[in-house]
């Protein structure tokens, strides 16, 4: 078997005897089963600060001063700009909204101070770079006419300022009552110069002496500031990151994730209806990892997030229960269920004849979205069991699937445990699996594990990674610091089972995908990143799971081989979405390459033809592109090599060839120890 631990300590590794004879394959024309479209997709969780800090592209933290009993409202992330400035955390009587009751007060400390200023260290860093920045700021009290701010982006380290904008107040005209005084104030800001490094400050500042009489402070409350976003759009996405997960060629997005749905307590989970609207009207909530969310990243963010990388939306709707255990009675389930069906009104409603419709059409979005899967909860089999997953089976789940097949029956939904977690799932339901495991399991109980599905047995593949290696510790240690090479490859092997097994799959993600390199509790993820986007970093899954995804199968095809039984190479093959040919495969558990010869079998009625002197079987491929993906060994340490981000270095290779087939019409080739390849023709 590969890699194992003893304790903390690597162990050696054992691998299975070398392969020299050739496995030959011949690949039918048909027999095989439809697979699902939507094979390979996101699911996103507010984990790792994967949203706010991550891939929702706001930069300044801690711009609205949420807070919740679990993580009480604060000034953390910002600083007086000099020792005349005092800042204060208050709750006004009037604050600038009921979801956002906390502002920051400025004032002079000292009775002789002259300016004023206030900074924020964003989300570790802030990439500074001579684009344009968008931002915002809102203000009450009193200036002078005339009276301006200064905003600026500054280097932490030497105060040298890379780019400023003055902000003319709106202070100084009769204010308006509607937001109780508060005055939002618009800038664009363009750097003249790039910053050397990601250590750099936001800055506001303005001059005492601009303060109107009688006026000894100001209030400051959402100070936003974003660089250019994905597709320009407003309150959007960090592009790099979102281009690295476009190059996957995802197919839905399962969200808005997992163990954020359910939140930490019955009465703090992930409500729909609170962060959707105007920023200053989402309270945010108490995340379930250890920090509080902006929730800056709402439902139509998701929508949107869907919409630019022509992502189908799978849509989590709370169960009913927390992640303390605690669960909603038989008696009030309905609270839940009434609130799920709402946010699918909201989301596919007709905007003039329903309730939630229009009011999606009064954010601007008068067209619905399309929802063709709809999941119930997220791991109801863990939190609170024995009790907790009782309930769901024995009316939280049935009272959803009845309400919705009712309302929309064209939805597929999804139970959040699969027959693999002791529950019989009730027709027409689907179910989800969450496999987190060591690269054997996924060997071992992966690769076959949905052949006993049936078509009434559709699955979810939730969320799946390697994130132990074989022979530790398991959930009684740490998750391994990055994903490892032979782990990758043995979560190829399990796509490839289920692959296999494509009509009764409705999709797989790996999870998390998103990782901050300064602030996580999850080490496991597809992507890491920082302030710093050269840091940006596509881990070794990532590469495995770019490949198979890139070639989607629209129909299996049945495979003949000489070996006897699967292993150490794994395969699938089917037709693309162009009838095109593709096999995928991959190699684990061997010391020497192992030669491949495949023939793609031709169908009924297909004649021989004479080109160019050459006898051809038309409909049988004669050249082919193979791609394959390689570690950087067999050693146990080349085996757990890693793309690690403060490196730079890619530890897999991919390399893509042409080949042509002999005059049999078969292509002969060979597949490397721990490899990943995919052949097209």
């Amino acid at each position: 078997m590969f890699l194992s631990t003893k304790s903390a300590a690597l162990a050696a590794v054992t691998l299975l005897a070398s392969v020299t004879s050739a496995i030959d394959l011949v690949v039918k024309p048909s027999g095989g089963n439809v697979s699902s479209p939507y094979m390979y997709g996101l699911m996103h969780e507010d984990i790792n600060n994967s949203g706010d800090g991550g891939i929702y592209a706001e930069l300044v933290r801690n711009r609205a001063f949420q807070g919740s009993k679990e993580f009480p409202s604060s000034l953390e992330g910002w600083s007086a700009t000099n020792n005349d400035t005092k800042l204060t955390l208050t709750k006004l009587s009037t604050p600038l909204s009921s979801a956002l009751p906390y502002s920051m007060n400025v004032a002079a400390d000292k009775s002789s101070a002259k300016k004023l200023g206030f900074s924020n260290d964003g989300f570790w860093g802030m990439d500074v770079k001579p684009q344009k920045y968008t931002g915002s700021f809102y203000v009450r009290g009193a200036t002078k006419k005339g009276a301006k701010f200064t905003a600026s982006l500054q280097s932490g380290l030497t105060g040298d300022v890379f780019g400023s904008v003055e902000v003319k107040s709106k202070l100084d005209a009769k204010v308006s009552q509607k937001d109780n005084g508060w005055v939002q104030h618009f800038f664009t800001l363009v750097p003249k110069v790039a910053a050397p490094n990601s250590n750099n400050t936001f800055v506001i500042e303005f001059e005492t002496k601009d303060l109107a009489e009688g006026t000894a402070s100001l209030d400051f409350n959402l100070i936003s500031l974003f660089p250019p976003t994905y597709k320009n759009r407003a309150n959007g996405l960090r592009p790099d990151l979102v281009e690295v997960l476009k190059e996957l060629k995802p197919t839905f997005l399962r969200l808005p994730g997992g163990n954020m749905l359910e939140g930490n307590t019955i009465d703090h989970w992930w409500k729909w209806n609170e962060t959707i609207g105007p920023l200053k009207d989402r309270p945010g909530m108490a995340g379930v990892w250890e920090y509080q969310l902006t929730t800056g990243l709402g439902l139509i963010d998701y929508m949107n997030w869907c919409d630019d990388l022509d992502l189908a939306p799978m849509v989590a709707v709370w169960s009913g229960l927390a992640l303390d255990g605690t669960f909603l009675s038989k008696e009030d389930i309905h609270i839940a269920v009434d609130h799920a069906l709402d946010q699918i009104e909201f989301l596919t409603g007709d905007a003039k004849t329903t309730k939630w419709g229009k009011v999606r059409a009064s954010l601007g979005y008068p067209k619905p979205w399309k929802v063709r899967w709809v999941e119930i909860g997220n791991e109801d089999w863990l939190a609170g069991r024995p009790a907790g997953f009782d309930s769901y089976k024995e009316y939280r789940f049935p009272a959803f699937l009845k309400a919705f097949t009712e309302k929309y029956p064209e939805i597929q939904v999804i139970a959040s445990p699969s027959i693999f977690d002791d529950m019989v799932i009730p027709a027409p339901a689907a179910g989800d699996t969450h496999p987190y495991w060591t690269p054997d399991q996924f060997i071992k109980e992966g690769f076959n594990r949905f052949d006993q599905l049936t078509k009434q047995n559709l699955t979810l593949i939730g969320e799946a990674a390697s994130v132990h290696p074989n022979g530790g510790i398991g959930w009684d240690g740490p998750l391994q610091h990055l994903p490892w090479w032979a782990g990758s490859v043995a979560e190829a092997i399990f796509l490839l089972g289920a692959e296999r097994n494509g009509d009764r799959i409705i999709g797989a993600t790996y999870a998390p995908i998103l990782r901050s390199l300064d602030r996580w509790q999850w080490a496991m993820t597809l992507v890491q990143h920082a302030a710093d986007p050269t840091l940006t970093t596509k881990s070794t899954s990532w590469w495995v799971w770019k490949l198979l995804g890139n070639h989607p199968i629209k129909e299996t095809l049945p495979v003949s081989h000489s070996n006897g039984e699967i292993g150490p190479l794994y395969w699938v093959a089917g037709k693309g979405f162009k009838n095109e040919k593709i096999w995928k495969a991959a190699v684990y558990n061997s010391t020497a390459n192992i030669p491949v010869t495949i023939k793609f079998e031709a169908g009924k009625g297909l004649k021989e033809t004479i080109v160019n002197g050459v006898k051809k079987l038309l409909g049988i491929p004669t050249k082919a592109t193979l791609w394959t993906q390689t570690g950087p060994g067999l050693s146990e340490d080349e085996q757990y090599a890693v793309n690690d981000p403060f490196t730079g270095v890619n530890v897999v290779t991919e390399k893509k060839t042409e080949v042509k087939a002999d005059k049999d019409w078969v292509f002969r080739f060979s597949l490397e120890p721990l490899s990943v390849a995919v052949l097209e023709a």
